[in-house]
């Protein structure tokens, strides 16, 4: 029975860190289409999409069968109890990737803003926090989890910059109103997804140490 349990909890795991990399090509996907100017890439997020809501659907179904059946404790529960807001995260991930590809049509069809580094970079430290919350995941790695959380503060800090420049850009070229919007809601999407990276990390910290530090609880303790 021990035996069968390390399996389900093995391959609960591996389903989560598949649903995890589709996750992550996607963002890759509409980060691309933003960069390049194309709609080339739409058809494959969406098939991805429906890739990960099918994932969805089978993770939250195997942690309740398994707490059904093994009922387990201590840190195998929290590792299950983590897996399913993980999943959740993740499925969310995968929508704001879609909606970042879907903003991004829209700006080939209208004059672009010039380059943005500042969205260029917060795409790069988002993608990277994704990363390394699905490696804290794996590695139960508290460290690596603790320094996703403090790196949202830098996204934040990005998307309130950008969001006061496109407000310049739109108050001195009214011809720049539509695609400023179009950036500021790719940048919030960014901003969803670097949420969503220190949520994964959160859980991991609640998963090895049993302690929950969302809204600053950990400095309460």
């Amino acid at each position: 029975m021990e035996r069968y349990f390390e399996e389900e909890l093995k391959e609960l795991k591996e389903k989560i860190l598949y649903m995890g990399d589709i996750a992550g090509t996607m963002i890759d996907l509409a980060i691309a289409s933003l960069k390049k100017k194309k709609d080339d890439f739409i058809d494959s997020i969406y098939q991805k999409e429906k890739e990960v809501n099918k994932l969805h659907i089978e993770i939250d179904e195997m942690c309740l069968r398994i707490i059904a059946l093994r009922q387990p404790i201590a840190i195998d529960l929290r590792f299950i109890m983590a897996a399913v807001k993980i999943n959740s995260d993740l499925e969310r991930i995968g929508d704001q990737a879609v909606n970042i590809a879907e903003n991004s049509s829209k700006l080939h069809e209208i004059s672009d803003l010039k380059s943005m580094p500042d969205l260029d970079n917060m795409a790069n430290i988002s993608q990277k926090m994704l990363q390394d919350s699905l490696k804290a995941f794996i590695n139960r790695d508290v460290e690596l989890a603790r320094t996703v959380v403090l790196t949202d503060d830098k996204v934040d800090d990005l998307k309130s910059k950008i969001f006061n420049d496109l407000k310049d850009v739109m108050r001195n070229d009214t011809s720049k109103v539509l695609s400023s919007l179009d950036f500021i809601l790719i940048a919030r999407n960014l901003e969803r997804i670097a949420d969503h990276a220190t949520n994964i990390a959160e859980d991991v910290i609640f998963m090895v140490l049993g302690k929950d530090i969302r809204h600053h609880m950990e400095k309460q303790q």
